[in-house]
């Protein structure tokens, strides 16, 4: 049910981002946002580097993975909430705050799938580095 709420969010945001203006009254809130956008790409792709990287064990724990065990997910926040700031919409907000719920289910699921797959290590890993930041 998550994967489907989280695919279905993201396709709402992605929409919503065709059809909304960047609005510019509130410069403050304009330069926050793009700063906040291009942080999020930035991290997106840094996060997609590491993870094409991972150890011979198949688990990622260097670069951006040593601080957070789901640094993607938290990029594609930190994106999506900039396109928030920077088109002030409420809809958009509300669709990015189900995906960010959806996509902490599927994180769930995935640490259980990384428990079964890695066992120890991966236990040894979560006790490390915290899920989100």
């Amino acid at each position: 049910m998550a994967y489907w709420f989280y695919q279905i969010s993201n396709v709402a945001i992605v929409a919503c981002l065709f059809f909304l203006p960047i609005k510019m009254d509130l410069r403050w809130l304009f330069y926050l946002g793009a700063a906040v956008y291009v942080v999020g790409i930035l991290l997106l792709i840094v996060s997609v580097i590491h993870f094409a990287a991972p150890a011979e064990n198949g688990i990622n724990q260097k670069g951006l993975y040593a601080l957070s065990r789901n640094p993607m997910y938290v990029a594609y926040f930190v994106f999506f909430m900039g396109c928030v700031l920077l088109t002030q919409s409420p809809v958009l907000l509300a669709f990015v705050l189900i995906f960010q719920i959806a996509a902490h289910w599927i994180i769930l699921s995935e640490e259980r799938w990384c428990i079964e797959k890695f066992g120890e290590e991966y236990r040894q890993y979560m006790k490390r580095v915290r899920r989100y930041l």
